[in-house]
């Protein structure tokens, strides 16, 4: 089952994931949404729509805008609509 770790913490665990482009995207309701902090951060994909940003704060350590998700996306995305994936040294591992 994909899980997503950073600092020691497990931050998603979902066997309901999306790959898109070679990430894997969590269900909202797979978070442990006490590590979830939100960015004011946002960028924009032609094709998914514009993403938005969660820091994740784990042990006192922040890990600034290291998750994303698509709120609204473009028809051609729309599995990931909520969905959130990571970056930024976070490590996904499918066991």
């Amino acid at each position: 089952m994909p899980k997503a770790m950073w600092n020691g913490a497990v931050l998603a665990e979902s066997r309901n994931c999306q790959s898109v482009e070679g990430n894997c995207y969590f269900p909202p309701e797979a978070l442990a949404k006490e590590y979830f902090v939100d960015s004011p951060t946002t960028s924009v994909c032609p094709w998914k729509g514009t993403a938005r940003y969660y820091d994740l704060n784990v042990n006192g350590a922040v890990n600034k805008d290291a998750a994303w998700y698509y709120p609204e996306t473009k028809e051609a995305a729309n599995k990931i609509r909520g969905y959130v994936a990571f970056w930024k040294g976070v490590v996904v591992e499918n066991e």
